[in-house]
């Protein structure tokens, strides 16, 4: 199962995406996260943020989720993922993807820029949403309105939604 959490910059990925990993591990359920900033490190920052080089990371990203969704471990990834093209792949090659869109209003996440993203690279870097358009999702699985709900209210949601879809899911 792939559990692919996606919206702008600020706007919780890697929030959510932890806590789903830290409850999945106190069942005890395989799970792994792929986070787009991990990705970059873990290349040596080899990409820039052009809107190819930003493709050819998400690639990377799939090929991971794809390699741990076949090895039976939940894969959790907190990416952007602002093409749907990119997105339209992952649903064609993924059996068991869910998308679920953290959507966040854009100058709400300006002003708290939690990772510094905007201060630190406006005018520097093509920011999404910024420079380079963030295609709005057309086939989300789940939308949540960040600037509303808390994490824990965006969890149960998500848990909610996983329970509907599988019987079996453990939290």
């Amino acid at each position: 199962m792939i559990i692919w959490f996606l919206g702008i910059s600020g706007s919780g990925k890697s929030t959510l995406g932890s806590s789903l990993k830290k409850r999945l591990d106190q069942k005890k359920v395989a799970s792994a996260i792929l986070d787009g900033d991990l990705v970059r490190q873990f290349f040596d920052h080899d990409l820039g943020y052009s809107r190819e080089d930003r493709m050819a990371n998400i690639k990377r990203i799939q090929f991971a989720a794809h390699v741990l969704n076949e090895n039976n471990i939940v894969t959790i990834v907190c990416n952007i993922c602002p093409f749907q093209e990119l997105r339209d792949f992952s649903r064609a090659k993924f059996h068991d993807y869910n998308e679920i869109y953290l959507q966040k209003d854009l100058n709400r996440s300006i002003r708290s820029d939690v990772k510094n993203v905007y201060k630190k690279h406006q005018g520097k870097t093509a920011i999404i949403g910024l420079d380079i358009p963030f295609d709005e999702p057309v086939s989300c699985d789940l939308r949540i309105d960040v600037d509303i709900l808390t994490v824990d209210q965006s969890l149960e949601k998500v848990n909610q939604y996983l329970r509907a879809k599988y019987p079996s899911w453990p939290l």
